[in-house]
């Protein structure tokens, strides 16, 4: 059993002040109650599986500098199938302002990579010339930073969003859930919020160092 403290904000207008004081209310998580109500361990599972994607969002699609090796690792969807770009070609760099690469093994993948490329997050511009794409890499602006500060939040709001999910499928399967009182069901609702909420903090850590990272904060 632990504590978890959620905030309720006691002025009902948030718009009126920015500074609205915030009343800590204390949600006391019963393990051992709540996984005889709902799969405790799928719902943890599911929550760490949403900050594990984010985490490896960040990884993948957020460099500052895009190096050979984040370019190799760019998702190219092919007939339906997931493939990175190294999978699909050969990656080199010609020199510090370009990487080369080479896809005269699947030509046919050509268009796949060039819109997975143009997506990646990355700032790319990828030129064509027959089988190989030329990729200019950008300099590292201050609105390019701004704008993989954006990509981050946007993946944030994604995590949060996959996390709720879980929580109210587990509301609903409470729900279905015979012999429960409307009070029992109301606090194990609680301790579930609890726990989504405690998930979302830890995504809202992880955002907040990725953009200080981006945009160059301390």
């Amino acid at each position: 059993m632990y504590n978890v403290l959620r905030g309720y904000a006691k002025n009902k207008d948030k718009k009126k002040d920015k500074s609205t004081v915030m009343n800590k209310a204390k949600v006391e998580v019963n393990e051992a109650q709540l996984a005889e109500a709902v799969n405790l361990g799928a719902l943890r599972k599911d929550m760490e599986r949403a900050i594990g994607t984010l985490k490896e969002e960040f990884v993948k699609n957020l460099s500052i500098r895009s190096s050979a090796g984040s370019i190799e690792s760019i998702i190219v969807n092919v007939d339906g199938k997931d493939h990175t770009l190294q999978e699909l070609a050969q990656i080199a760099r010609k020199n510090p302002k370009t990487v080369v690469v080479n896809m005269a093994i699947f030509p046919q993948a050509i268009p796949a990579a060039l819109k997975a490329i143009a997506k990646s997050g990355m700032n790319l511009n990828p030129q064509q010339d027959g089988t190989t794409l030329y990729i200019p890499v950008p300099t590292v602006t201050k609105e390019h930073r701004e704008n993989l500060a954006k990509g981050a939040k946007s993946l944030f709001v994604k995590c949060k969003d996959g996390i709720r999910d879980v929580q109210n499928k587990q509301f609903k399967s409470l729900k279905r859930k015979e012999g429960l009182s409307i009070d029992t069901e109301r606090n194990l609702e609680q301790q579930i919020t609890a726990i989504a909420d405690s998930y979302i903090h830890e995504a809202e850590r992880i955002l907040q160092a990725k953009q200080n990272e981006l945009i160059g904060n301390n």
